[in-house]
């Protein structure tokens, strides 16, 4: 059974950050889950270690050296240069069972703690999607779609390795354009989301204009260098999409957000920002510490929107 673990040797001491609507916790996510009042959440933005692997301690340790394991950089493209990116076409059939394992238990921790009709947005990426959908079908969320980020990264595209000048016009994968965020629901109480709605608050997505309803693609970008500074985690996600998803996740603008995997604690910046509550847990020391100052100033920034990068060549 894979059991997350921080870098560095960790056992829970019960620190916490807290600043305006928004606590953080230095815990194990399942720990918290078992101790959380039934029925409190009104919905989940979370961006969790993808493959798990990339998060075990010693491809941590790699990650902050700078070398090795599971992490690598990507092929430059223009000659700039290039964050670490986990390889998930390397795990083990055992450790694909072990990601739906975990991901099947950590849905029905989670489902305990969600309000009916809560919604649960969980990123993820074209090659685990649809072991993360299969993991959380099995814990009893119903599927409600997909999420599209649309976001031309460094990540496929690339030609055989050790012989690129030989198959010039050949690439081993499709260079991604887009990030997937799985969307589930947990089951409504009450016999129409109307009756769910006054009765818990949740059940619907809040609308972007009374013209338009939430959409199911969002344009973005890569997220501002000056966000990375202030977050520095390897998957830090731009304050112009979390705040997106944090108005929409709440119906009736109002509840409380929760962030399992807080890493440097975006979601909770996001949350502050739009003047709602948020809670996280994140169970890394090393992140707990950087989330502390990174809370604050981004909850204060203006989210540019960042470089928006073509989709078609010569766009």
């Amino acid at each position: 059974m894979f059991q997350r673990q921080p870098a560095q040797d960790f056992k829970p001491s019960g620190k916490q950050f807290v600043y305006g609507k928004q606590r953080l916790l230095l815990a194990d996510c399942f720990d918290w889950l078992g101790r959380a009042e039934p029925d409190s959440i009104h919905a989940v933005i979370t961006d969790p270690p993808y493959g798990l692997v990339e998060f075990l301690p010693e491809q941590q340790e790699k990650l902050r050296a700078g070398r090795g394991g599971v992490w690598r950089i990507p092929p430059s493209f223009d000659g700039a240069h290039r964050r670490a990116l986990p390889r998930f076409t390397v795990l083990s059939a055992d450790q694909r069972l072990a990601l739906v394992d975990f991901f099947t238990r950590w849905g029905s921790a989670l489902k305990r703690v969600l309000r009916p009709g809560a919604h649960v947005f969980v990123a993820t990426n074209p090659l685990l999607s649809p072991l993360l959908s299969y993991a959380l079908e099995q814990a009893g969320l119903e599927r409600r779609g997909e999420i599209v980020r649309l976001v031309r990264t460094f990540r496929g595209g690339d030609r055989p390795k050790g012989a690129e000048k030989e198959f010039k016009l050949v690439s081993t994968m499709p260079r991604s354009c887009w990030e997937p965020w799985a969307l589930f629901r947990k089951s409504l109480r009450e016999r129409t989301v109307s009756e769910n709605l006054r009765t818990w608050g949740t059940g619907g997505l809040r609308r972007i204009s009374m013209q338009t309803p939430f959409l199911d693609l969002i344009q973005s970008s890569t997220t501002p260098d000056v966000e990375r500074q202030l977050a520095q985690h390897p998957s830090v996600k731009p304050q112009h999409f979390l705040r997106q998803l944090v108005r929409a996740a709440l119906p009736l603008g109002r509840g409380v957000i929760l962030d399992p995997f807080a890493g440097s604690g975006t979601t909770l910046a996001a949350c502050e920002h739009a003047g709602v509550r948020g809670i996280g847990t994140e169970i890394d020391p090393y992140y707990f510490e950087i989330a502390k100052t990174a809370i604050p100033d981004l909850a204060k920034m203006k989210a540019p929107l960042g470089r928006r990068q073509p989709f078609l060549p010569g766009l």
